[in-house]
């Protein structure tokens, strides 16, 4: 090995030494906002987690409320990344197939929220009473998933699999405060099989509606 192979291997190592670290110290920071609250968590307690100076964290962080954006940007990421691949909204080209595939997010979501009920409880409560700059960036991820839950229905409708008449907005809207009203749920009952029973009552509800059917 050369030498300036040498030192683009050192250079390589300590660059994902430094990412590792920094992904560190954001799931450090969850723990102490989940648990602790945003308003009662010190840069002390993220450093004291971890085993690191202050000094370290201000490498990576400029303060309290810089990284609590990245955390919300992780969460965040969590959430879309089981929108992606096979659940993209022009994945599917049948009723079916959408079936198939609204059941696949749902378990997802469903394993964001249930396996650890703090992740809601940060996004959903904790996140919005920081400041009103953080409160503006929670209602502008509802609107985020407001677009994307319509793109799944808007694809549905445009391939005739989905009513034609549909009102897409709206309708994306009421869905996603069925899962706003789950991912609640979870936090005073996080069972497994009470949370794969609401998903699949949402499920039926978005598929059927609650009108009897007529022989």
């Amino acid at each position: 090995m050369t030498a300036e192979s040498q030192e683009s291997a050192r250079t390589t190592r300590a660059e994902r030494k430094k990412q590792e670290l920094r992904r560190e110290i954001i799931d450090a920071a969850f723990d102490c906002f989940a648990d602790l609250g945003y308003h009662a968590t010190g840069i002390s307690d993220i450093a004291t987690k971890l085993g690191i100076g202050h000094g370290t964290f201000y490498r990576y962080f400029q303060n309290k409320r810089d990284i609590v954006d990245h955390v919300i940007d992780d969460l965040v990421a969590r959430i879309v990344t089981a929108l992606t691949a096979e659940n993209a909204p022009d994945a599917v080209s049948t009723l079916d197939a959408y079936r198939e595939q609204t059941a696949r997010i749902g378990d997802a979501l469903a394993q964001i929220f249930g396996e650890d009920p703090r992740v809601p409880r940060l996004l959903l409560f904790e996140a919005a009473g920081i400041d009103k700059a953080m409160a503006a960036r929670v209602l502008d991820f509802f609107e985020l998933a407001t677009e994307l839950t319509a793109a799944y229905l808007s694809h549905g409708v445009e391939l005739g699999y989905l009513r034609a008449d549909l009102d897409i907005e709206n309708s994306a809207r009421a869905i996603n405060g069925m899962i706003l009203a789950s991912a609640i749920a979870s936090l005073r009952n996080p069972d497994p099989d009470d949370q794969r029973r609401l998903s699949e009552a949402v499920r039926r509800m978005m598929y059927d509606g609650i009108a009897a059917r007529r022989d």
